[in-house]
């Protein structure tokens, strides 16, 4: 039998019972990130009024529902 001494039998006990938990919250966060970015993609504030709207058409300048105004498409930026 190997001889281990019980402080490094309670480090691999916590890394196993630890590591799945914590490669699943780091898979969630991953995953929660890009929903978030997906459903906000096609999400415009309009810089005359400040409304926001959706526009999932591929125009370069998409038109304010509320004002009218032409709005440029820019990537959201990441806090």
């Amino acid at each position: 039998m190997i001889p281990v001494s019980l402080n490094y039998l309670v480090l691999i006990y916590l890394c196993i019972m630890l590591g799945p938990i914590l490669i699943a919250w780091f898979f969630y966060e991953w995953r929660r990130q890009r929903r978030e970015r997906a459903a906000f993609r096609y999400v415009l504030r309009c810089t005359l009024c400040g409304f926001e709207f959706e526009d999932k058409t591929s125009t370069l300048l998409p038109r304010c529902p509320r004002c009218g105004s032409l709005n440029e498409r820019y990537r959201p930026s990441r806090l």
